[in-house]
């Protein structure tokens, strides 16, 4: 049974892999390490499966941990108090007792479980839900003393053991369902159920010395921090901007034609007046776009920032606003803000190391932003004008 239940416990943990996998897919993630944690505290009854169901005892825990997805998280869980074995007619003899009987023995354990929601998994994301259903286990440790030993000698129908209150510490693995019920975004109320196997802490009296099975019921409350707050990141789409990036390249090369047949048209024409003239080239507006989340520069807005350097540098008597965007839909307000003066500065210091002279260049982010061009992956741009 300890090997079956080991089995599950490591089920659940390789399952969660493969549920993260998914969640990627479905683009939902915590947005910031601080997101999405959770304590809790629970009180119920827990009791041996040895011979049967043996004298309930009373079992509470405290929990912390970490929801990485709305379908699956981790946390570690502390419990314990008491564990009870009713008679044991074995062919042991304890001192003074015709059958071993052991009430309220002090324990206590770790449990360290991967959570998988099944309602999320199934049913989908939805911060709206009331109820979740979810499958949790892992390894577990418990800590009692050594309990009863054979000692070698016997009388005439049994063997004579006897108690040591040495601690001992014991290994296994633990597998539960639980019933969470939303109160609010922040606060929810668990029904939950755990089987273990671990060795007994009564030792050689128990039937199941090596592998005994306990289980156990709880109640209680989970409160997460700033309450349950989960991304949906928006699909990009590549070959939506490099078209763009390509469009604005066609325009700049257009203008650069235009420019330099504007010079011919006037290198031949011959002029009325004698006047010294100077030319100036005029730098237009430069849009250098972003991928989600992110403010490094590609290979393609590398290429635009030393075409419009070369420009500026042309104009030096001229101002110019380097403005950082994000898309609104994507992200916090103050992510987005951050975000967009991150992705300005990029721009600003690139132009910078082209030679531009930083008198011409005000920088400035303008946080998220909806609809600039009519979709919303353009809006992740800085503009220079």
């Amino acid at each position: 049974m300890k090997a079956k239940l080991l089995f599950a416990a490591a089920l659940l943990a390789g399952a969660s892999v493969a549920v993260n996998a998914q969640e990627a897919k479905n683009k939902y993630y915590t947005e910031k390490a601080s997101d999405n944690i959770f304590i809790g505290v629970g009180v119920g009854g827990m009791s041996v499966l040895n011979g049967g169901m043996n004298t309930p005892t009373m079992n509470v825990n405290l929990q912390i941990g970490k929801l990485i997805t709305p379908t699956w998280g981790v946390r570690g869980v502390i419990s314990g108090l008491w564990q009870s074995l009713d008679d044991q007619d074995n062919g042991y003899f304890v001192e003074g007792q015709s059958e071993y009987h052991k009430y309220c023995k002090q324990f206590g354990e770790i449990n360290l479980d991967a959570m998988l929601n099944l309602t999320t998994l199934f049913g989908g994301y939805n911060p709206d839900r009331v109820v979740d259903f979810y499958l949790f286990g892992g390894p577990t440790m418990n800590l009692s003393s050594v309990g009863t030993q054979f000692t070698g000698e016997s009388t005439a129908n049994s063997y004579v053991v006897e108690e040591n209150d040495d601690l001992k510490a014991r290994f296994g693995a633990t597998v539960g369902l639980g019933l969470g019920f939303n109160l609010n975004k922040r606060l929810a109320l668990n029904v939950e159920g755990r089987l273990g196997v671990t060795p007994s802490i009564f030792g050689d009296v128990s039937d199941c010395r090596k592998a005994e099975a306990t289980a156990r019921v709880n109640v209680g409350l989970a409160y997460t921090f700033g309450g349950k707050k989960f991304v949906r990141a928006s699909n990009i789409d590549e070959d939506a901007i490099n078209a763009e990036i390509n469009r604005y390249r066609s325009e700049l090369a257009k203008a650069q034609a235009d420019l330099a047949d504007c010079r011919n048209s006037l290198a031949n024409r011959k002029p009325e007046v004698k006047e010294v003239t100077k030319e100036i080239e005029s730098a237009g507006p430069l849009a250098v776009f972003f991928r989600i989340g992110s403010a490094r520069l590609d290979d393609y807005g590398k290429v635009n920032i030393q075409l419009i350097a070369k420009k500026m540098k042309a104009n030096s008597d001229k101002k110019y606003k380097v403005a950082g965007y994000c898309d609104k839909a994507t992200g916090s307000a103050s992510f987005n803000q951050k975000l967009s003066e991150k992705r300005a500065q990029v721009v600003y210091d690139a132009l910078i190391a082209e030679g531009v002279d930083k008198s011409q260049l005000e920088c400035v982010g303008f946080g998220g932003t909806e609809n600039m061009f009519g979709k919303n992956f353009l809006n992740r741009v800085v503009i220079v004008e």
